[in-house]
């Protein structure tokens, strides 16, 4: 019989995976196409909503990334690493469905407009992060370095917010109405209805990495414990 956390993780991934069902019938049967950009005017619907996503990865890895430097816990710790990889992955969404319209509205892939680049820099912060907490070991030196790191991306993300209004640059401003705007109600419900898709998707996902990660560490530390054990036993 499932606990209750089960439950709710279960809750939250049927939720998620309706409302994903419900954006793509939103997107390409109920929003209009528009009228400048045409069909590839579509991938906003994902685009956005996954920039959201890596953002509430980052905000994890920064909280466990602070929990851990004030009272070093596996949960805090795994928390943490857990968020980095949301980042990551979101991350890669919002960096290859916005050259593809990059390529649409700029007639080419990618500039080092303000925007694109502090969100590239953001996700090497947190690919960084990774490599070091999967290669570098798992000692209390390398999980503080690490959560340094992960401080470190979140520190980064006010910038990629208010880049475009304090840098200028290509990036438009969509749902504030410059650019374009969402003029048509089908427009504005089919991103809300992504956004609520891609957040209980990306709470889902947090649980499930946070959970793994730990009964992970508990499975390598019984091995480690048996080893031992046997150790002892030979040389008795």
């Amino acid at each position: 019989m499932m606990d209750r956390r089960s439950v709710l993780f279960a809750l939250a991934l049927t939720a998620s995976a309706l409302a994903f069902v419900s954006t793509f019938h939103l997107v390409f049967f109920a929003a209009p196409v528009e009228k400048t950009m045409g069909i590839v005017q579509k991938i906003f619907y994902i685009h956005v909503p996954s920039a959201y996503a890596m953002y509430l990865g980052a905000a994890a890895c920064f909280g466990g990334s602070v929990a851990y430097l004030l009272n070093p816990s596996e949960t805090a710790d795994a928390f943490a690493k857990a968020g980095a990889e949301m980042a990551v992955l979101f991350g890669a969404v919002v960096l290859t469905t916005g050259p593809l319209w990059a390529a649409k509205a700029w007639g080419h892939y990618w500039t080092w407009d303000p925007r694109l680049t502090t969100s590239l820099l953001s996700v090497l912060v947190y690919v960084a992060y990774l490599v070091l907490r999967n290669f570098a070991g798992g000692g209390d030196g390398e999980k503080r370095f690490a959560a340094a790191l992960g401080i470190l991306g979140a520190a980064n993300l006010p910038v990629i917010h208010w880049s475009v209004q304090r840098w200028s640059g290509q990036h438009p401003t969509v749902i504030t109405g410059k650019g374009g705007g969402l003029a048509h109600p089908a427009m504005r419900m089919a991103l809300s209805v992504s956004f609520v898709a891609f957040t209980l998707f990306a709470f889902a996902l947090l649980w499930v990495r946070v959970r793994g990660e730990l009964l992970q560490r508990r499975v390598s530390a019984a091995e480690d414990e048996a080893w031992d054990r046997n150790l002892l036993n030979e040389n008795a």
